[in-house]
């Protein structure tokens, strides 16, 4: 199995998950440019209790996986938080086929700000935004949540006069520095990270090793701060794709930086494992962001 296929080999479990897209009470828009005349993989989703509220929705945004190279947002994981009150968004980014580092940053931060400013058309509250994201999405869930408003990541697509800053982050198994995965797997890697092929390579225009200073600028512990939002980490303990390492990494960065974060390993699960969507870990999730985001019950 090659190095792509075996990061994309994932994939079907997101796509399993449509059913969720069906769940009464929800409306959606799908589908929507974040940038005008833009590419046409710069869009988002939209997802809103069909009944209209009254109070403004704290937004929960989502950014899927898939290598940074391939994936879809359609039907992200956390639609049940629609029923809970919130309003999801799902995000979809230039491939690294298409745009090499830091296209990706661009286009999430983009998204953000379009959603920030679209807050009074969607009934979003602007003070209650968090992001989050599998795998890929993960790396780049993360990196937003580090270097907001940070101004050479921001680029100058789509409404500029408003803020990429989030208030807290939620990272699945997402890559931190992508310049020691190779280092930190095990003997059972799926990968060989430092392959001129990687999907790290491949984001980076050319092999990692040979792109350092760039691989630095999409790193997320560059730009942390004690400024940054809390973060919810989850990783599994056997996780052949991403080395729980990574994970282990950036919340002690996070700590030492005295950010606030929450670290959960789960026993036995691999990469995009059903284990992250079970009852208990959406209560985590819901309970997180809840709390975070300074949400009344």
């Amino acid at each position: 199995m090659g190095i792509k296929t075996i990061w994309l080999a994932a994939l079907p479990l997101l796509i399993a998950t449509s059913a969720l897209a069906q769940l009464p009470g929800i409306k959606a828009e799908r589908n929507i440019p974040y940038v005008e005349n833009g590419h046409h993989n710069q869009v988002l989703d939209i997802y809103l209790p069909e009944n209209p509220q009254e109070k403004p929705l704290p937004v929960m945004i989502w950014i899927h996986g898939g290598a940074w190279m391939a994936g879809s947002q359609a039907n992200p994981p956390v639609l049940y938080l629609v029923k809970k009150g919130f309003a999801v968004a799902s995000i979809q980014y230039r491939f690294s086929k298409e745009a090499i580092w830091p296209a990706q940053s661009f286009d999430c931060k983009a998204a953000i700000r379009f959603l920030r400013a679209n807050a009074g058309k969607y009934n979003f509250d602007a003070d209650r935004f968090a992001v989050g994201g599998d795998s890929a999405g993960g790396h780049l869930a993360a990196f937003i949540g580090t270097s907001g408003d940070v101004k050479e990541m921001e680029g100058d697509l789509g409404n500029t006069n408003a803020s990429s800053r989030v208030q807290a982050v939620i990272d699945w198994f997402g890559p931190t520095d992508i310049t020691m995965i190779g280092a930190q797997s095990g003997p059972r890697s799926m990968i060989q990270h430092d392959d001129a092929t990687s999907p790290e390579s491949l984001l980076l225009g050319g092999p990692v090793k040979e792109k350092k200073e760039l691989a630095k600028t999409a790193n997320p512990l560059t730009y942390i701060d004690k400024s940054d939002p809390p973060f919810l980490i989850m990783h599994g303990d056997n996780d052949q794709l991403v080395p729980l390492a990574q994970s282990k990494m950036l919340a002690k960065a996070l700590i030492d930086a005295d950010v606030e974060v929450t670290m959960k390993t789960i026993p036995g699960a691999g990469h995009e494992d059903p284990k992250f969507r079970s009852p208990e870990n959406q209560r985590l999730i819901e309970e997180f962001l809840r709390r975070t985001l300074k949400i009344e019950p």
